[in-house]
């Protein structure tokens, strides 16, 4: 039953980033900017940048444009706060300052411009950028609805029966447990990282569902996030790794003629599997933000409306297929951090007696 209210409000919801899209998206991204005389100019379409500008994070969160009757485009976003650090100097302010680019920030001696996602101060000077961003306020939201979920859930088992939320979680915290923290860590050692396989668990997908809903944010797609997932299952990974695990790496079972090939490779095996577990959750999540909104971009691109039913309907099955993509994505990192961690806890193999 949740499982169809999910794939119900993914489709409204679908339904809802296509409209808006059609009626407020216009070649030109620049806000509030006159309309240009050549008429060439103004009919070009820049699928390249309209994706990249919608899957990059933002110090401001966009909704949508609105044209006006002169030709002008005026954006909506919500404004999100600015931190800077300048010569030891805390600088705090709300992005819409900025208006889109159009205007400087002046703090004291300090005068601060943004471009292309990036805020530089025009006198040189460095600046340390600690704002909260499109990414961190989609990360905020994410952790928020993990405790309001958990906290419930663990409020609903004070009763004998679970109720609620927790009737939900429950088969799903099992699944994890049974199917990938036993399988892989083993019975004896998998409750010292379940906790951390459960929070890597749902602070993905959820984030994932999140990513689906109309003008939100690339969290899962950004690299820089991925890699601090991946980074921290190498951590605990490394940190508990048995003397079997490191002497596999250093005293691999080869010829010793052949270790200074095979220590190498070794170590490389160590960096090669937080990189994958980086490079996968990164470019499923952004391939299928990259895909959805190509197919809304046909409709531009050909210049004609009878492409939006064909458009929208492929959206609509995209977006089914990305909810899935999002519960499959977060499996399979969560089965694959049990899995390097069940390596590193891996002990000597002792030959039993035959006594026959």
């Amino acid at each position: 039953m949740l499982f169809s209210k999910f794939f119900r409000f993914n489709a409204l919801s679908s339904l809802l980033f296509a409209t808006l899209f059609l009626l407020s998206f216009t070649p030109s991204r620049a806000s509030d900017a006159p309309a240009s005389t050549d008429s060439t100019a103004k009919e070009e379409f820049n699928i390249t940048e309209m994706i990249l500008h919608h899957i990059a994070d933002a110090h401001d969160w966009h909704l949508f444009d609105v044209t006006h009757e002169d030709g002008s485009v005026h954006a909506v976003s919500i404004p999100l706060p600015v931190i800077l650090l300048t010569e030891g100097n805390l600088d705090v302010f709300l992005s819409s300052g900025f208006h889109h680019g159009h205007s400087t920030v002046k703090k004291a001696d300090r005068e601060y411009a943004y471009e292309h996602g990036h805020i530089t101060e025009l006198s040189g000077k460095k600046v340390l950028d600690f704002s909260i961003t499109k990414n961190v306020a989609s990360m905020l939201i994410s952790v928020s609805l993990l405790l309001i979920l958990f906290i419930s859930a663990a409020r609903s088992y004070a009763n004998s029966v679970p109720t609620g939320l927790a009737r939900f979680l429950e088969p799903l915290v099992l699944f994890v447990r049974d199917d990938i923290a036993i399988p892989n860590i083993g019975e004896a050692k998998y409750k010292k990282f379940l906790p951390y396989l459960l929070t890597v668990f749902f602070f993905i997908w959820i984030n994932n569902l999140l990513g689906l809903v109309p003008s939100g944010a690339n969290f899962t797609g950004n690299i820089a996030v991925t890699l601090t997932l991946a980074v921290m299952t190498m951590i605990i990974t490394n940190i508990n790794g048995t003397k079997t695990y490191w002497g596999h790496i250093f005293t691999p079972h080869v010829p010793k003629g052949l270790w200074i090939i095979m220590i190498p490779v070794e170590l490389i095996g160590v960096i090669s599997k937080p990189f994958a577990l980086t490079v996968r959750l990164f470019a499923n999540i952004t391939a299928g933000h990259i895909i959805i909104l190509s197919l809304i971009s046909l409709i531009f691109v050909f210049k004609s409306v009878f492409i939006a039913p064909v458009s929208v309907g492929f959206v609509l099955f995209m977006s089914f297929l990305e909810l899935l993509v999002a519960a499959l994505q977060a499996y399979v990192f969560t089965l694959l951090s049990a899995l390097f961690i069940g390596l590193a806890l891996e002990e000597p193999h002792h030959d039993h007696d035959h006594a026959h």
